[in-house]
């Protein structure tokens, strides 16, 4: 079990201008990234056992984190292609 955080800069490292122009011009995509901020806050405690609980929260909460990493990831792709 990985107990390192997954922050988007770190997902990301190649996007990082793009990740804060859009979490600044693009009010969707920083709601995206501020909830996937929040989610992975959350599944980082529980694996810390800051905040124990049940495997089966644990997992929604990925999956959930995964969702939003899968949308951040389309919207960078969709403007790598519209600013290159």
């Amino acid at each position: 079990m990985s107990h390192v955080p997954h922050e988007l800069h770190e997902e990301f490292p190649e996007a990082a201008e793009k990740l804060h122009a859009l979490k600044t011009n693009d009010a969707h995509f920083a709601r995206l990234a501020d909830e996937y901020h929040a989610v992975n806050r959350e599944v980082h405690r529980i694996e810390t056992d800051v905040e124990p609980t049940s495997d089966e929260v644990l997992e929604d909460l990925k999956k959930k984190r995964l969702n939003l990493k899968d949308q951040i990831a389309a919207i960078l792709a969709a403007a790598s292609n519209t600013v290159s």
